[in-house]
């Protein structure tokens, strides 16, 4: 094999696949390889599900070999730096290949670590995250008896931002089927300000929320946890605000400690860690510097061509683009890097197609209910003429159910993945 490719894709998750496969079916001369050393695929968009008892975990991994397209090499390493100026990536084994074009999108990193506690915590049998370990979820759901079952998420950007409070409404359904819901106290916390941040969807997952008896706690976020009290601490985040609050207390006994710590009691916590940028991209020549974007990747948010490196793109969820992070998003911006690649080879311009920021999040309310939120930049909506034809995705529906069980995953292994989408 050699060391030098015309196109150079870092991270064989759905980003990595997506472009390889597009390419080879645009462009069968081009030399292109897929660095990542992981050897299992995972569809993590059921994850919710298996953390809710309705799909199987199994079902959701196939062989990372299985998935690379005919005619990409697999380079099974991890990157270790990029050598922009030389168009060079070397290895943690210390190999190095050089490129015509990059193409950047690792994914992202759980920070377990960023959050003081965490750690310990999901050592421990009341503690569980679905971005983790979906069947402990389960496990931790079936073998809770009452309380405080408190579901929430870091500040930082997260993949899928609606899958924590999707939990939360799964965990509202199976409570009230195995009979402890009338013993439960069940939080949703989020450091931000709403439910949702685009309508119609908000209106509708907070009518969700005031059915179910959720109790929503709005400007909170974690900052510790204490597993040996079973405690987990939130800041008070309200911009231009230092004194917390606690607006009702829904016998949560929760107690302020200072100016701006609010503790809460858990028997059951779920949560999203907080997330960043892979090491590599992080401390690397092509993430942002500083700024609000510090540490993600640094593109264009319509080409998705790196800004000071012309012939590195990066698409999914290491790019600080203004969007949710979602298989969604991916799929929108995939088509996008392929033209422009194939375009600069060609004449060394850039492609008419511009990325404007379409992600969606099918956010499950129950068994057998789900709706289907789809956006765009500055959070307007940006629905899929046919289906919103045949249905009104921003209200739960059966049917969003089915395609989120049955019809998403087909897609993804027999479309999305062969680059047919």
């Amino acid at each position: 094999m050699s060391s030098s490719f015309d196109v150079l894709i870092i991270g064989g998750g759905t980003g990595g696949i997506m472009t390889a496969a597009q390419l080879r079916k645009k462009n069968k001369r081009l030399s292109i390889a897929i660095i990542d050393p992981a050897k299992d695929h995972w569809y993590q968009p059921a994850w919710t599900l298996v953390g809710a008892g309705a799909f199987s975990m199994k079902a959701t991994r196939r062989d990372e070999r299985d998935q690379i397209p005919e005619g990409v090499y697999w380079i099974q390493e991890a990157v270790e730096s990029f050598d922009p100026e030389n168009n060079a990536v070397s290895t943690t084994s210390g190999k190095r290949f050089t490129y015509g074009h990059l193409i950047v999108s690792p994914g992202i990193k759980l920070d377990i670590d960023a959050l003081p506690g965490l750690r310990e915590a999901l050592q421990t049998d009341s503690v569980c995250s679905n971005y983790i370990d979906p069947e402990k979820t389960f496990r931790v759901m079936k073998a809770f008896k009452g309380g405080n079952a408190v579901f929430t998420q870091p500040a930082t950007p997260i993949k899928c931002g609606g899958a924590p409070q999707k939990a939360a409404y799964m965990a509202d359904e199976f409570f009230r089927k195995s009979g402890v819901r009338d013993k439960t106290r069940l939080v949703f916390a989020t450091p931000g300000s709403v439910i949702f941040g685009v309508e119609p969807f908000r209106f509708a997952l907070e009518d969700v929320i005031r059915k179910k008896g959720i109790i929503l706690k709005t400007f909170y976020k974690p900052v510790r946890i204490d597993p040996v009290k079973k405690e987990i601490h939130f800041a008070w985040s309200k911009p231009g605000d230092n004194q917390c609050v606690i607006t009702e207390d829904h016998g949560l006994d929760e107690k302020v400690e200072g100016e701006s710590t609010i503790v809460m009691k858990y028997d059951m916590l779920h949560l999203a860690p907080p997330q960043s940028a892979p090491d590599f991209v992080r401390n690397s020549p092509l993430a942002y510097a500083d700024g609000p974007n510090k540490g993600w990747l640094e593109v264009d948010i319509h080409t998705l061509q790196h800004k000071h490196y012309p012939n590195i793109f990066g698409l999914g969820d290491a790019a600080a683009l203004p969007t949710a992070k979602t298989g969604a998003a991916i799929r929108k911006q995939a088509p996008v890097v392929v033209a422009n690649i194939l375009q600069r080879i060609q004449d060394g311009a850039l492609a008419k197609e511009r990325y404007e920021g379409y992600s969606s999040c099918p956010l499950v309310t129950g068994y057998g209910k789900m709706l289907l939120a789809e956006f765009k930049y500055d959070n307007v909506r940006d629905s899929d003429p046919l289906l919103s034809k045949l249905f009104d995705t921003s209200k739960p529906l059966w049917s969003m159910w089915v395609l989120k069980k049955y019809g998403l995953p087909w897609l993804y292994w027999n479309k999305m993945m062969k680059g047919a989408m």
